[in-house]
């Protein structure tokens, strides 16, 4: 199954739609042609109270594929830090605690640009990449474009001074702070919801 975050709704696609239509309730959808879902994402943009989309098919690669050439793709990668002591790292960008992540430059593997972009981002330097969490999707609309996010999320450890951290104002950081994990739910009000994945996909949210 793929969980594509579609700003605060979500849209899944699937193999198996006798699960999703017992469990879940939203709206369901058996894939036909493109040109049907191009409409379907059309109508469920207008149909802001239904919060979930399960789109399915026989062949879950092939319905994500087909799903992607409704956008344009773009690949990132960031970084769940913490520190020596535990701790675990956020910050405030417009508005929203968000985890440090950025775009795949061309060349670049993305486990490099977690790396560079939590350097760049929160000024810290000496990093050491982990395991991959997990992969989140999300959609966003530029310009009257349409994309599609695809980030790979990775444990980073952090061996200097909590206190060295320094925020990128140019990317509209405004404040960095390390929190005990247990103290992590204290942002979920007003963070996406593709942070809050991360920290379940890490085991650092009992929910």
């Amino acid at each position: 199954m793929y969980k594509i975050f579609y700003q605060d709704r979500v849209i899944f696609l699937t193999d198996d739609f006798v699960s999703a239509f017992k469990n879940n309730y939203g709206l369901f959808y058996k894939y036909y042609d493109r040109k049907e879902l191009q409409d379907l994402l059309k109508l469920f943009g207008y149909l802001t109270k239904i919060k979930k989309l399960y789109i399915f098919h026989d062949n879950l690669e092939h319905l994500f594929a087909e799903f992607t050439t409704m956008f344009t793709h773009i690949r990132a990668a960031g970084g769940l830090v913490r520190s020596s002591s535990g701790n675990v790292l956020v910050f405030n960008r417009r508005g929203k605690w968000d985890l440090p992540k950025g775009k795949v430059d061309k060349g670049e593997s993305e486990e490099e640009t977690a790396i560079r972009e939590i350097s760049e981002e929160c000024g810290i330097h000496d990093l050491a990449l982990g395991e991959l969490i997990t992969r989140t999707y999300h959609t966003y609309f530029n310009n009257g474009r349409a994309y599609l996010k695809e980030t790979a999320w990775y444990h980073v450890n952090f061996s200097g001074p909590e206190e060295s951290v320094v925020p990128q104002t140019q990317e509209d950081i405004t404040e960095i702070i390390w929190l005990p994990p247990e103290e992590l739910t204290m942002i979920l009000g007003n963070t996406w919801l593709s942070v809050i994945d991360v920290l379940r996909e890490a085991r650092l949210l009992a929910f």
